[in-house]
């Protein structure tokens, strides 16, 4: 295992879905190996994540402890914890200008459509929560079973991006 946890923030826009979802996953899988975090480019005044999202989570035994809404200021300060790897889950976010992260951590792009906005009933919308999950979930499987030897700032960044094709 390595000394300290690789430190990956998940970026969407409202902070409210995609990124609440990935941040929720990689800290259940990622064993120690990975502590996970998720921003929004702009969420709105009081924005929370999305009760489906939530619900989605803890239907398949994840913790939705702790899960809030916040911008992406927070992790852009001297007093927040340094990222190893940002990516962005959609695609508003992955055109925006990032700010300055420090340290300069590795980033990539996993793009996912939108589960919030679907039409329909709520259970097709839940299906579409449901779907989003498991496709971030697969990739972050991948991102996972990474060997410790091999999660360096380069590969980790190669990696990333490889598993956006998947």
């Amino acid at each position: 295992m390595l000394e300290k946890p690789v430190h990956v923030l998940f970026l969407c826009t409202h902070n409210s879905a995609r990124s609440i979802l990935a941040e929720a996953v990689l800290n259940h899988i990622g064993q120690g190996r990975f502590k996970a975090f998720s921003a929004g480019s702009s969420p709105r005044d009081n924005q929370q994540p999305n009760p489906m999202a939530l619900r989605t989570l803890e239907s398949v035994g994840i913790s939705t402890d702790g899960l809030r809404s916040k911008t992406w200021d927070e992790f852009a300060t001297a007093d927040a914890p340094h990222m190893d790897l940002v990516i962005t889950v959609c695609d508003n976010a992955a055109g925006e200008v990032c700010p300055f992260w420090p340290g300069q951590p590795a980033t990539a792009h996993w793009g996912y459509a939108d589960p919030s906005a679907i039409d329909g009933t709520d259970t097709q919308k839940m299906d579409a929560f449901r779907q989003t999950l498991f496709a971030i979930k697969r990739r972050l499987e991948l991102l996972t079973s990474l060997p410790a030897a091999g999660v360096e700032r380069l590969m980790l960044e190669k990696s990333a991006r490889d598993l956006a094709q998947s």
